[in-house]
């Protein structure tokens, strides 16, 4: 969300949520006048809607007018293609307009329910990759209704959107769990805001700050909130970093989660949905260990788990503008002057939205059963260089020509190319568009159990054991014997 500014708005879309934006612009009276709707519907060009002229087509239109300097355009058409987002943000730029902003992905719009408060600067994440999935977030969230929901992490990216989408859901109370009190701080007045303007319903919001790695605390803290459901999206994320601190990332998000698991067994906790990642296919990097132990971790307290629970795992890849992503790196190099850079000319990720993958980590949290372990839909791979060049361009500049791209090479727990699934997993369609279901193939032979046991002095001061607190050698030395992929990778000079 920005800071709102009067002057005069041009509407691009005058279909009911165009129409409802300017309703509400026009109630308020502070935030400029509509001068007019922009539309490429026929049908719709030449009449007069909430007063306000409609004209068209937009690239036609968009050439004849008369801008003052701070004139603004609001792109309203939130089921538009990726391609047609496009060509809109090109019409409008061509024009002039100071400002482009833009609503949400109709996955974050209840029944045409738009708020001006809703609206931000268009990025190129709402630009790159694939059109999102739309979600009836309504129909899908209905099985939260009523009922008390843990967020963690929820001062993150994907934690924070999650949040956001979860006002729709009827809960009777959303608990915003983190340790970083100026993000959980940030997404609490955020979430309040939208209440005040009408997004979503009047779920009552409690912003936690705590510590999922202690174990007392986390025991604690699930006593009181007696939630019923809970998403953990919180974990320490960025490959090279813990490459660099390997300890915290297996205390954290290894046995952060290990906590967070008891804690719901112990306190009845209906549906648990874990938040995961592809590096935890075939991991080559501490992180992506961490993550894959999550998984088993998960899934193991699913098979010892009552018929009363559910406790399930959504993996998927990256998404586009996350915090400590590539994107935000790409958009500080090109406003610097550049160079941009790619780890190698042949790297390739997947990608999708923020807003798409949680709408579908929501509708899998209520579609899920007990043990089971689905994947998002990626679609197809995007080379980085290819998403280099193209926010270069989103910003007005030519690859090369105005901004240099370099190769830098791998870092520390990197690989050029990620996995989805592992080769003992397959992948089978569900009844939901790109949420799919992973079916394991026979048995793993790990021993959850013994390894917790013997990470647990290196991240635990044992006096008894003192000599392996914060160990990193014999911390990689565990994870290499118990996790095969991970020993390959460390025997290569790229990964040492």
């Amino acid at each position: 969300m920005n800071t709102l500014r009067s002057g005069r708005l041009y509407i691009i879309g005058a279909g009911f949520t165009g129409q409802t934006l300017a309703k509400e612009i026009k109630s308020k009276g502070i935030f400029g006048e509509v001068v007019a709707f922009l539309d490429d519907d026929p049908e719709k060009i030449g009449l007069r809607l909430e007063g306000i002229s409609v004209l068209g087509p937009i690239r036609d239109v968009a050439k004849l007018l008369r801008l003052h300097p701070a004139d603004e355009a609001i792109i309203a058409i939130p089921s538009a293609s990726r391609e047609y987002l496009e060509e809109i943000y090109q019409i409008l730029k061509g024009a002039g307009f100071a400002r482009i902003r833009i609503l949400p992905s109709i996955s974050q719009i209840i029944d045409g329910d738009a708020h001006l408060i809703q609206t931000r600067n268009i990025d190129p994440q709402d630009l790159l990759g694939r059109t999102p999935v739309m979600v009836n977030l309504r129909e899908s969230l209905r099985y939260l209704r009523g009922k008390r929901v843990l967020v963690t992490g929820a001062g993150g990216s994907i934690g924070s959107e999650l949040s956001r989408q979860l006002l729709s859901a009827g809960a009777s109370r959303l608990y915003l769990f983190g340790h970083g009190e100026n993000s959980i701080y940030q997404i609490d007045r955020d979430l309040r805001l939208l209440q005040e303007e009408g997004v979503g319903e009047k779920a009552i919001l409690v912003p936690i700050i705590g510590d999922l790695k202690d174990r007392d605390y986390t025991d604690w803290i699930l006593a009181q909130l007696k939630a019923d459901v809970i998403f953990h999206a919180a974990a320490y994320k960025h490959v090279p970093m813990m490459e660099e601190n390997p300890v915290a990332a297996i205390d954290n998000n290894l046995f952060g989660t290990d906590n967070l698991l008891e804690g719901a067994k112990k306190y009845g906790v209906k549906r648990f949905v874990h938040i995961t990642t592809d590096k935890a296919v075939e991991p080559v990097s501490v992180y992506g260990v961490s993550k894959y132990l999550c998984e088993e971790l998960v899934l193991k307290t699913a098979r010892e788990s009552g018929p009363a629970s559910s406790f399930m795992v959504v993996r998927f890849a990256n998404v586009l503008g996350s915090r400590g992503s590539i994107m935000p790196l790409f958009q500080r190099q090109i406003e610097k002057g550049g160079p941009v850079t790619v780890t190698h000319p042949d790297m390739q990720r997947w990608f999708m939205t923020i807003p798409e993958a949680c709408s579908l980590v929501l509708q899998a949290g209520g579609a899920g059963d007990n043990q089971s372990l689905y994947l998002l839909d990626m679609g197809e791979p995007v080379v980085i260089r290819d998403l280099a060049e193209q926010m270069i361009r989103f910003y007005g500049f030519e690859p090369d020509e105005d901004i240099a791209i370099e190769y830098v090479g791998l870092r520390p727990g990197e690989r050029l190319d990620e996995k989805l699934v592992w080769d003992h997993e397959v992948a089978s369609y569900t009844d939901y568009d790109r949420i799919l279901k992973l079916d394991r193939q026979g048995t793993r032979d790990l021993d959850l159990d013994t390894l917790l046991s013997e990470l647990a002095p290196i991240c635990r001061l044992d006096l008894s054991q003192k000599e392996k607190y914060r160990d990193q050698k014999l911390l990689k030395e565990i994870l290499r014997r118990f996790v095969p992929s991970y020993a390959q990778a460390l025997k290569k000079p790229v990964y040492a």
